[in-house]
C-alpha cells in the first residue's frame, strides 16, 4: 500500500480566487458571506449567499470555448490549473494513461438549467443550444479537466450531495494507495446561486437570513455558497523522488449511511464515519489537534455532529479545536468538502488553526472548543475533515501536515 501525498492546491471561492487569498481570508476570520447581486436577490426571500466575486470568464477561457462551459465547470477549471501548476506534475503523455480525474459535484450545471428553463417556459423558445446536455451535466467539469490535462485513465464525477467531494478525494486517495493509479486530480466544483436553486432551498427552510453561524446557541441555518477546490494526489515516494512540496498526507477514509432518514442526521452514522476513518488510518483519538466540522449552521446537524465527536473521542474531544470554516466560505454543497479540505491544509502550511466566524452565544448542546470568531496560532499535527449529507451519506478525511 502506497502512502499518498497532496503535491497541489487550487481553489476558488467567497475568499478569494486562489488558494493565497483564501488562505490570507481563514487567517484573519474573515468571511465571505454578504448580499446575493440584487438582480437575483430581489425575487427571493433569502438575500445573502457566499458567492464567488468578480468573476471574469472570459479572463480565464476564449469566448469560443466558454460556450461549452457552465460556472460550475469554469470553477473546477480555474482550480485545477492552480493545482497543476502548483505541484510540478506533467500528466501530458505516458503519466495521463496512469492517472484518475475523479470530482465531486452535487447537483451540476445549474446555471445552465435555470437559463434553459426560463427560455422555454418563460420566452416561449423552441429550440436550446445544440450542447446544452454536456454543458450542464454532472460530469462536465470532471470531463473538461481531463481533456485541459491530458488523464487518460480513470475519470468520473462522484455526487453523493454534500459528501461528494469528500467521497471523490477517498476515491482517488484508495486508487493511489492501491496502485491502480500514479497520480489524481481531485476535488469538487460547484456552482448553485440561481435562482430556482436558491428557492429550492429558501423552501426547506434551513436557510439563514444574516449569516451562518455553526454551534453558536441563536444559529439559524446554512448559506449557500459556491466554488471549487482542486487537489494533485501523488504516490508519496514518488513525489519525494522528483522532489514535490509535499503539501500533506491523506492517511485513511470513513464512510456510513445512516439509512434511517433522508434530511434528519444521525449520531450513529456520523460516529460510524468518523470510526471507519480512525481505523482505516491507523490511528487513535488521541492523535488528533483539529476536526474541520461539517458544521452548517443548522440546529440539528451541530448538535448531532457535536455528540458524534464525543461519542469517539471521549474525553480527548475536549482537547481538540473544532472549527467550521462553511462559516466563511459557505456551505457549496458538491464541493464543501474540497474547499473545507483545502482550508485544513491551508491552516497546518500557515501554522494557525482557522476560526467559527460569526460565533456570538454558547450552546449546552454544542459544548466543543469551536475557536471562535478568530483563528489561533498554533500547529496542526493530524485532523479530521467531516462531510455528512442528506440521504445520511457519511464521508471523512484523515490528513496529516
Amino acid at each position: 500500500m502506497n502512502r499518498v501525498a497532496v503535491t497541489g492546491l487550487g481553489c476558488i471561492s467567497a475568499l478569494g480566487p486562489d488558494r493565497h487569498a483564501m488562505a490570507a481570508a481563514l487567517a484573519e476570520g474573515r468571511s465571505g458571506i454578504g448580499p446575493l447581486d440584487p438582480t437575483l436577490a430581489d425575487r427571493l426571500l433569502i438575500k445573502i449567499g457566499a458567492p464567488v466575486r468578480d468573476f471574469d470568464p472570459a479572463a480565464h477561457f476564449e469566448e469560443k470555448r466558454l460556450a461549452l462551459l457552465d460556472r460550475c465547470a469554469q470553477f473546477g477549471l480555474v482550480a485545477a490549473r492552480e493545482a497543476v501548476t502548483a505541484s510540478g506534475f506533467d500528466f501530458r503523455g505516458e503519466p495521463g494513461l496512469r492517472s484518475a480525474a475523479i470530482i465531486g459535484c452535487a447537483v451540476g450545471g445549474m446555471n445552465t438549467l435555470d437559463e434553459s428553463f426560463l427560455r422555454l417556459y418563460g420566452e416561449g423558445a423552441k429550440r436550446l443550444a445544440p450542447l446544452t446536455i454536456p454543458k450542464l451535466m454532472f460530469s462536465a467539469a470532471c470531463s473538461h479537466i481531463a481533456m485541459e490535462h491530458g488523464i487518460r485513465g480513470p475519470v468520473f464525477t462522484v455526487a453523493s450531495a454534500c459528501a461528494s467531494a469528500n467521497h471523490a478525494i477517498a476515491t482517488a486517495f484508495q486508487m493511489v494507495r492501491a496502485g491502480a493509479v500514479d497520480a489524481a486530480l481531485t476535488g469538487g466544483s460547484e456552482a448553485v446561486l440561481t435562482f430556482g436553486t436558491l428557492k429550492g432551498w429558501e423552501a426547506m427552510r434551513i436557510l439563514a437570513p444574516d449569516t451562518c453561524r455553526p454551534f453558536s446557541r441563536d444559529r439559524k441555518g446554512l448559506v449557500i455558497g459556491e466554488g471549487a477546490a482542486i487537489f494533485v494526489l501523488e504516490n508519496l515516494d514518488r513525489a519525494k523522488a522528483r522532489g514535490a512540496d509535499i503539501l500533506g498526507e491523506i492517511l485513511g477514509f470513513g464512510m456510513s449511511a445512516d439509512a434511517a432518514d433522508i434530511v434528519q442526521p444521525s449520531v450513529e452514522g456520523a460516529a460510524g464515519a468518523i470510526r471507519a476513518c480512525l481505523s482505516d488510518a491507523g490511528l487513535v483519538p488521541q492523535d488528533f489537534d483539529y476536526i474541520n466540522a461539517h458544521g452548517t449552521g443548522t440546529m440539528a446537524n451541530d448538535a448531532t455532529e457535536t455528540k458524534a465527536i464525543r461519542t469517539v473521542f471521549g474525553a480527548h474531544a475536549d482537547r481538540l479545536a473544532v472549527s467550521s470554516t462553511k462559516s466563511m466560505h459557505g456551505h457549496s454543497l458538491g464541493s464543501a468538502g474540497a474547499l473545507e479540505l483545502a482550508a485544513t491544509l491551508l491552516a497546518m502550511r500557515g501554522g494557525f488553526i482557522p476560526p467559527t466566524a460569526n460565533y456570538s452565544e454558547a450552546d449546552p448542546q454544542c459544548d466543543l472548543d469551536y475557536v471562535p470568531n478568530r483563528a489561533r496560532q498554533g500547529r496542526i499535527g493530524t485532523a479530521l475533515s467531516n462531510n455528512f449529507a442528506f440521504g445520511g451519506l457519511n464521508a471523512v478525511l484523515a490528513v496529516r501536515g
